[in-house]
């Protein structure tokens, strides 16, 4: 069986899948020779115009560069330098759109040429066969030569890796896509030179074969090579039936050798290297001519050009300097400039966009010779996209997956195998543009892989910085720990002690010095009443021994404090209600509070002289003042309640109308009125004067017991409720009329009322005259409270101008004299009798109730006497009151 290789040399070829037969149109620029495009205004250089990295910058604006002079340096394989086209002017170094299908911007050094085209210094191999191969590849990575077949893969990184691995090296020369005939006047026109670098690969890689590969529509150029090959070089010329894409790496290697390429694989992982014609031609000027990649073979065609051909235009040409120079008349209603072929090439977004080493054609149509496909139809799954791919792959289920963005389905059906060569999207028949779709989500998926590798970079540095920072932790431990170790050895050899063990019991030997030294310190205020509570025990028990104080003694400090201050609040309210009845004499009132204020006040001053309030509650430590308290307050709240309900049933029983008699005697039922008001008047005179020769139960004794005061005060109080039910009965039987005459004399009934209250207002002056006059009762004994005495002071002259105020009240409830008028009501008149006669009385009993003295009752040894006082006091206090609430009340009713 015949090897590869034999079969090669025999002329057999092979066939791809797919592809397809578009019109060529390369008559329009490949029947005049290559020439020279000249030097713009301007050069836009990009740093980046192969595959793989960008180089660092070597110069800065403002500097002279010379042609050919590196503009960039890298030092890998997958970085080229840039040089300088033609000498000039760094102008700047900044962000230009560049050749590519997103339109982007990237970093580019813009030269301004200065039109001397002056080299820089050349290094040259013309004796390659004698240099080295690893020479001749990192001179051709210095001289920038990428692959200049539109893929722009570094050939310095190609062929290194095809050393010792590859048998077969193959020139591509076929151009399968239209209108581009760059390498077609290339071989027509500078043979010779294509074959010399041809040989120089010869010598790098040393292969078994060598395959010039080309298509059957370039006869002129197959001709000029076969007259530069020798039979000695080992070259064959293979020509190749014209298919579209037959010139792509993959497919010309299928046809000329029959191996099949891996998916995602270079050719070398068959034993196949490749490399263009061009790529030779800039490999030969490199070697031997020393001039690196400045300028490439750049085809102008297009019904829109005027002059259209192939020309020589440095790197960084502005497009639209080749534009004008040639005669491009843009197409009015859709102008077009497309950088590459018709089938794999991209529209510029403008004109002002460089050329680049993988810039091969300009290709200007007009509208009619390739018409715009705008209008996207659905897909009606004719299987045509299919079956043209050369890389037989479903562009359907692609062009699915890359319109819904699902990259992982993309990649399960090897989209990374696409060459994009447009065969699919050129027979579609609903004019889908597959091609697009596929560019976008391969750059997606390149993105992605990207921000993955980054992020495992990170991460692993991350772990490596955590490992070193670890390592440095144990390492610094271990060393304190040995360094310890070190010093503990030392101090047993020299018999000394551990400098940290002695430094810490040194700190703790200070800390309890510090503690003990440190006195206890008690409060002031505890000091204070711990040596007050021992003297009052000591006094209280007539020991000379010092004893522990305890807390009853404060606890009653504390109750006498709280008393004290109830006392004061109800001398306060007893006060201010006298002087709210009193609005009638405030002067006289005023000057009587002064002069009680004054005595209290010097009787307290005089009491704190004698004997501190602490011994006073050491004596009487064997009464309970807390009951004493209780009791006085129950007292007044029942008298208080028994005043309310008195004064509720007398208003019931009067408001009932007493005039049911149809005539009445006027002149009877004012003489009845004047009777009761003298009747009232000497009733509340008797009232007063006993209330005030009455002396103080609790002053003529020492000691009473507070049980029988608290029976005396029930007694009080039945004989309230008593006096109460008798005046409510009287009341009901004095309801009847009195005055039973049919005529009365409303003159004399006047007359009578006006004297008698002139005589009620000249009973009251002598009462509040008795009242003032009247000594307190309080103040016949030693052992009376100060404070206490002055409260009852007050509240029997209170309780002498609230009588007084009481009978002149009752006076002027008699109607004023009535002389100028001729008829008075005489059911009126009988009303107001009964209801004054029953005031009366009512006034009466109350007052001889209240004055009634409860037997004194000393048989206790302990009482309090100035709390049964007081407690008696207010009690008095209280019934006076409500007879006067309930007198102003039957006056309201009367008005009404």
């Amino acid at each position: 069986m015949l090897s590869i290789i034999e079969q090669i040399k025999q002329g057999k070829l092979w066939d791809f899948h797919g592809g397809i037969h578009p019109a060529e149109n390369k008559d329009l620029s490949n029947k005049s020779p290559i020439v020279n495009a000249g030097i713009p205004q301007e050069l836009v250089l990009p740093l980046k115009q192969h595959i793989g990295s960008k180089g660092d910058i070597i110069v800065a604006v403002g500097d002279t560069v010379q042609k050919g002079q590196p503009l960039t340096q890298g030092d890998i394989a997958m970085c080229v330098p840039v040089h300088a086209p033609t000498s000039g002017t760094i102008t700047a170094i900044e962000q230009r759109t560049t050749a590519h299908p997103s339109g982007l911007s990237d970093l580019c050094i813009v030269i301004a040429p200065d039109q001397q085209d002056t080299w820089c210094d050349k290094t040259t191999y013309a004796d390659y066969e004698d240099r080295d191969p690893a020479e001749l590849i990192d001179a051709i990575r210095l001289s920038g030569i990428a692959g200049l077949g539109g893929a722009g893969f570094p050939t310095a990184r190609k062929l290194q890796g095809g050393l010792g691995n590859v048998d077969i090296l193959i020139i591509n020369a076929a151009e399968c896509e239209p209108y581009i005939t760059a390498d077609d006047r290339l071989m027509r026109d500078y043979a010779e030179e294509v074959v010399e670098g041809v040989r120089i690969l010869r010598h790098i890689i040393s292969p078994k074969l060598t395959i010039i590969g080309i298509e059957d529509n370039k006869p002129e150029a197959i001709k000029a090579l076969e007259q530069h090959v020798k039979e000695d070089d080992n070259i064959l010329i293979r020509v190749v039936p014209t298919k579209y894409p037959s010139g792509s790496s993959k497919q010309l290697v299928k046809i000329l050798t029959g191996r099949e390429v891996p998916s995602q694989s270079r050719s070398t992982s068959v034993g196949v290297i490749m490399q263009n014609v061009g790529t030779a031609f800039a490999i030969k000027r490199a070697i031997i001519d020393g001039e690196p990649l400045i300028e490439r073979v750049v085809t102008l065609t297009g019904e829109a050009f005027k002059e259209r051909g192939n020309v020589f235009a440095m790197l960084g040409t502005p497009i639209a300097y080749l534009l004008d120079k040639f005669g491009y008349k843009a197409d009015k209603k859709h102008p077009r400039v497309i950088v590459g072929g018709s089938l794999m090439g991209f529209t510029l977004p403008h004109s002002n966009v460089p050329i680049t080493k993988m810039t091969n054609c300009i290709l200007a149509p007009k509208r009619k010779e390739l018409p715009l496909h705008t209008y996207e139809m659905a897909c009606i799954r004719c299987s045509a996209c299919a079956d043209v791919c050369p890389s037989s792959l479903l562009p359907q289920q692609l062009q699915w997956y890359a319109k819904d963005q699902n990259y992982e389905k993309c990649e399960e059906y090897n989209l990374q195998d696409c060459i994009e060569c447009g065969a699919c999207a050129y027979v579609c028949p609903s004019e889908i543009p597959l091609v697009q779709y596929y560019r976008q989500a391969k750059a997606e998926i390149w993105a992605r892989s990207q921000d993955e590798i980054n992020a495992e970079r990170a991460r692993q540095r991350f772990e490596a910085k955590q490992a070193r920072l670890d390592r440095d932790k144990a390492e610094r431990e271990n060393r304190f720990k040995k360094a310890a170790e070190t010093r503990r050895e030392e101090m047993a050899k020299t018999g000394g002690d551990d400098a940290v063990a002695a430094a810490i019991a040194r700190v703790k030997a200070k800390q309890a010095a510090a503690q003990s030294e440190k006195p206890e310190v008690k409060p002031a205020v505890a000091a204070a009443i711990a040596a007050a509570k021992a003297k009052q025990a000591a006094s209280a028990q007539g020991a000379t021994s010092e004893t522990l104080p305890d807390n009853s003694e404060m606890a009653k400090l504390r109750e006498e404090r709280k008393r004290q201050a109830r006392e004061r609040k109800a001398e306060k309210e007893v006060v201010e209600s006298t002087a709210s009845a009193s609005s009638n004499d405030s002067k006289k009132d005023a000057v009587a509070a002064a002069i009680a204020r004054a005595k209290a006040k010097k009787a307290q001053q005089a009491s704190e002289q004698k004997a501190p309030v602490a011994d006073s509650i050491v004596e009487n430590a064997e009464v309970d003042p807390k009951k004493a308290t209780i009791a006085a307050a129950v007292a007044r709240a029942k008298a208080k309640k028994e005043a309310q309900q008195a004064q509720q049933a007398q208003s019931e029983s009067t408001s009932e109308p007493v005039a049911e008699t149809e005539a009445v005697d006027p002149k009877k039922a004012a003489i009845a009125a004047a009777v009761a008001r003298a009747k009232a008047k000497k009733a509340a005179q008797q009232a007063e004067a006993q209330s005030a020769a009455t002396p103080e139960p609790a002053a003529e004794t020492e000691a009473v017991d507070p049980k029988k005061a608290a029976v005396a005060a029930a007694v009080a109080r039945a004989k309230a409720r008593k006096a109460a039910q008798q005046a409510e009965a009287q009341s009901e039987t004095t309801s009847e009329p009195a005055a039973e005459t049919e005529a009365v004399d409303p003159k004399k009934a006047a007359v009578a009322a006006a004297v008698a209250r002139a005589k009620a207002r000249k009973a009251a002056q002598q009462a509040q005259a008795q009242s003032e006059t009247t000594p307190e009762p309080v103040a016949e004994t030693d052992d009376v409270d100060p404070k206490k005495a002055a409260v009852a002071a007050a509240v029997a002259r209170a309780k002498a101008r609230k009588a007084a105020q009481q009978a002149q009240a009752q006076s002027e409830t008699t109607p004023e004299p009535v002389a100028e008028t001729e008829a008075v009501d005489p059911k009126k008149a009988a009303v107001a009798a009964a209801v004054a006669r029953a005031k009366a009385r009512k006034a009466a009993q109350q007052a001889e109730e209240q004055s009634v003295t409860p037997e004194p009752t000393a048989e206790t040894e302990a009482v309090d006497p100035k709390k049964a006082a007081v407690a008696a006091a207010v009690a008095r206090a209280k019934a006076r009151k409500a007879a006067q609430q309930a007198a102003k009340e039957q006056q309201n009713i009367e008005e009404d």
